[in-house]
């Protein structure tokens, strides 16, 4: 059974578990995250890092920065990362995320994109030119395929 582990907790030690990041849209965008939270929950020895709060407090003005600097160190600290890319946003933070912890560098991710992403072919090319080893998938359910298979062969 996955652990999930939503922003701002900290990290809990799972020796055996992979640690595996959720990387994608928050703002305007669909709750995809619970549906691939549902999708991985029986994944064995899998904890899952996911940055959207049930409630963020959007008064307080610690919460930005509180919120950054969970996402940086989990991200950096991920064994791996799956990123998606949603429709209803342009997903800029995605973007960068995907720069920084995903085209450079040689950590295990996973790329899908949303039908009607409209930054698809940027997120396409730079992968290609970047991570040509990359399979880049059009669904949760493709994506969920890719990271179960993953966790299971590295056991």
């Amino acid at each position: 059974m996955a652990v999930v582990i939503e922003a701002p907790n900290e990290t809990y030690s799972y020796d055996k578990n992979k640690q595996l990041f959720l990387a994608g849209g928050i703002q305007k965008c669909p709750q995809w995250q619970k549906e691939m939270i549902d999708l991985l929950k029986d994944v064995k020895n899998l904890s899952i890092y996911n940055p959207r709060r049930e409630n963020f407090p959007i008064d307080d003005p610690d919460a930005a920065e509180e919120q950054i600097t969970w996402e940086y160190n989990h991200l950096k600290n991920a064994d791996m990362i799956s990123f998606w890319f949603s429709k209803g946003s342009l997903n800029p933070i995605v973007l960068l995320e995907l720069g920084k912890w995903g085209l450079s560098s040689e950590k295990p991710i996973f790329i899908g994109i949303d039908e009607g992403y409209e930054r698809e072919q940027d997120v396409v090319i730079q992968t290609k030119l970047a991570r040509p080893d990359i399979e880049i998938v059009y669904s949760l359910k493709g994506l969920v395929k890719q990271i179960t298979e993953y966790v299971e062969n590295e056991k």
